[in-house]
């Protein structure tokens, strides 16, 4: 980051019927032809990379185009896992009852599968992932991006949603889901990829899992959450990952979200050298000022990955807004090591996503022509 501004997103993009069809068939435990599912997988992955680099991205993903969903997708992958579990809603939409009935009776809420950890957690198979890999590295040798990444889930966002219901305590199963999902992070990096984690159990957490404790209490337990991820990359070097915190991607109130001034502390912990986290959605825009006011907190080698442009509506941002987001980063911490993202995901579930798939495309686009904006004028006044 030595001239301009990088561009990246958070990883997951709009995937066609035909792939959210096979995703769901095989969830259903319904018979699916393999050959057909990689050719089709493998067109989707080399479109996708096609057009992050036509839309000016520089660090692409595989779009998470073979996942249901971010975090659900390890019940393939590790053991422990089966059946399904009751939904919690977070606490802001519970304080708006018709709000999150609405969303569910529009479809606004996605249905699959979440499991339960019902026995022993340990690798089972790194099959899915070597098939990820391959697709992501065709498109990559076909497209030529600048850099990519894939994502992971954490073992705390694992927790989030999948409860458990064998170990008895929070501890033992945070600590076999970092060793077991280990193996995972370690080949990620091994296969020149920069390793993303996804962990909005350290926002998200607070009014999900953790919304009957204290502020003080959350701190201490996503402390713990973050010393089992640091250990589980103790293999990985810093500059090879990064790390994504949320408060939920969805469109609601977000009133009961931890502020990032409360968090921050915790988060310069971690081990990944990057971070990308929200600032574009109304709850979110001011966070640049506790970046600002702790900015004696932020390791000099730590790189912010500020969203710069929201997943949930669609809105096409302005590209000078984008600028005036980056600019806002770079006069923190210095413009090489600030690289324009966005909030989250475009396709955090498979077959669902707030912003219509073209319009995804169209706001990646204006995402680098405000980094190009915002770099001339940081370059520029150097």
């Amino acid at each position: 980051m030595t001239d301009h501004i990088q561009t990246t997103h958070v990883g997951s993009l709009p995937r066609s019927a035909e792939v959210t069809e096979l995703i769901f068939a095989h969830e259903r435990g319904e018979p699916v032809d393999a050959a057909r599912f990689d050719a089709v997988l493998t067109e989707a992955v080399d479109a996708c990379v096609a057009r992050q680099v036509a839309c000016g991205i520089d660090l692409v993903s595989d779009g998470e185009m073979a996942k249901i969903s971010y975090a659900t997708y390890i019940k393939d992958r590790i053991t422990g896992f089966d059946g399904d579990s009751e939904r919690t809603p977070p606490a802001d939409l519970e304080a708006f009852p018709s709000f999150l009935k609405r969303q569910a009776s529009s479809g606004g809420t996605p249905t699959y599968r979440r499991p339960c950890c019902v026995g022993p957690i340990a690798p089972k198979t790194l099959a899915p992932l070597d098939e990820d890999l391959t697709r992501f590295d065709a498109a990559i040798a076909a497209h030529r991006p600048a850099g990519s990444f894939m994502n992971a889930a954490s073992p705390g966002v694992i927790a989030l949603f999948q409860p458990d219901r064998h170990y008895g305590s929070q501890d033992a199963y945070l600590e076999a889901l970092a060793e077991a999902m280990r193996p995972e992070y370690e080949a990620i990096v091994a296969a020149g990829h920069v390793l993303q984690l996804d962990s909005p159990d350290l926002g998200l957490g607070r009014h999900m899992m953790y919304k009957d404790r204290s502020d003080d209490d959350y701190l201490v337990l996503i402390a713990r959450h973050v010393e089992v991820l640091n250990h589980a990359l103790r293999n990985v070097p810093a500059e090879r990952v990064r790390m994504h915190v949320c408060w939920g991607n969805y469109e609601g109130p977000h009133h009961c979200d931890i502020e990032m001034r409360t968090i921050l502390p915790v988060l310069m912990t971690a081990k990944p050298q990057g971070l990308l986290f929200e600032t574009s959605n109304p709850r979110h825009q001011h966070d640049w000022q506790a970046f600002r006011d702790l900015a004696a907190l932020i390791p000099d080698d730590r790189v912010l990955i500020p969203g710069v442009i929201d997943s949930t509506t669609n809105f096409v941002e302005h590209p000078e807004v984008v600028a005036q987001r980056i600019e806002q980063f770079a006069a923190i911490v210095g413009r090489e090591r600030v690289i324009a993202g966005t909030d989250c995901g475009f396709s955090t579930f498979a077959g669902f996503g707030a912003v219509d798939p073209e319009i995804v495309y169209a706001k990646l686009a204006t995402l680098a022509e405000g980094a190009a904006r915002a770099s001339e004028r940081l370059w520029r006044a150097a």
